[in-house]
């Protein structure tokens, strides 16, 4: 059985706001390395146009769907990136708030919040990058 992940708020530095300072996997323990999570369907068509909260809403379902397939799930993840087209800070506290009331926020997991200029699709305001521990009695499916 794999150990869960240990994460850590150091007390000596001040609180992040619902993230944690640190996440410690054993070693030996499987990994999953998950690509940009991004607003579209299984279409291919973007998932509300200017709407960061339904972006963002859309991105977490995405990545949950991705973390499943390899035998994972959203409450495995100790690191993520969450990337918002923004240049002011409330942007960026739209997508947070998404991301705090989900299970992603599960755990804490460690976590960066960015604000950048543009993403890979026309249209795209959020994008999530994500490590996850991949529990030892399940196995991904594998999809070609």
């Amino acid at each position: 059985m794999t150990a869960a992940p240990e994460r850590t708020v150091v007390p000596a530095l001040f609180p992040p706001p619902g993230y944690a300072h640190a996440a410690v996997v054993e070693a030996g323990t499987r990994l999953a390395f998950m690509a940009g999570s991004v607003p579209l369907d299984p279409e291919g068509t973007l998932v509300g146009e200017g709407d960061i909260t339904r972006q963002t809403e859309q991105v977490i379902a995405n990545l949950d769907t991705a973390l499943r397939a390899v035998g994972s799930d959203l409450s495995q993840v100790v690191a993520s990136t969450v990337y918002v087209v923004a240049d002011e800070p409330p942007a960026l506290t739209e997508a947070w708030e998404v991301v705090r009331a989900s299970e992603l926020h599960a755990g804490p997991h460690t976590s960066t919040l960015l604000g950048t200029t543009c993403l890979g699709y026309p249209g795209q305001l959020v994008e999530i990058t994500a490590t996850a521990v991949v529990p030892a009695d399940d196995r991904p499916v594998v999809s070609p």
